[in-house]
């Protein structure tokens, strides 16, 4: 895969970007082993659990993850496979209030997120060069398939700093990785 250039991306996207340090799909593969354990060493107990008012449990920070990488994997899809239609934003607070999060386990978080980045994976290993090349409107913004692979990786590794410094940075949590 040849290297993400500045200019496949709009700059809103530049901190998930910059969190992945080497080659994209191998952090997403490396993801897909640490972050379940990850998950399986938060406290079933903190899941509920919010550092500030009006903030997201951690059970809504997980499934934030996963309900964008879902949504960014569907536009990298439509953009892959030549539709240029333009796609609208997706309200991520919207998809926390309506998501009914804290009614899970972290178990089924874990799992779900297991067989969601393994489909993934599945996906993004049929793109070739041209289809990685391909921009497309998503949110106003002009971006490439490629540089949606490189959003869903750091978009993860952000809220798991997120998580362990403002969640879970407690003597309540140990062996976090």
């Amino acid at each position: 895969m040849n290297p993400l250039k500045s200019d496949e991306y709009p700059a809103i996207y530049s901190d998930y970007i910059e969190n992945v340090v080497g080659p994209v799909m191998e952090e997403l593969h490396q993801q897909v082993e640490t972050f379940p354990e990850f998950i399986r060493n938060i406290p079933e107990d903190l899941g509920n659990y919010t550092y500030a008012e009006g903030k997201w449990t951690v059970k809504e920070v997980l499934c934030h993850i996963l309900d964008t990488e879902r949504v960014m994997a569907y536009r990298a899809l439509r953009f892959a496979r030549n539709d240029m239609t333009e796609l609208a934003p997706f309200e991520q607070d919207e998809f926390v209030q309506h998501g009914r999060h804290n009614e899970r386990s972290l178990d089924s978080i874990e799992e779900e997120f297991i067989h969601l980045r393994k489909a993934n994976l599945v996906l993004f290993n049929t793109f070739n060069e041209i289809e990685l090349e391909r921009k497309g409107m998503a949110s106003g913004r002009l971006i490439t398939v490629k540089a949606f692979l490189y959003v869903i990786a750091g978009h993860l590794a952000h809220h798991r700093i997120i998580l362990k410094e403002r969640y879970l940075n407690n003597e309540n949590v140990e062996n976090l990785v």
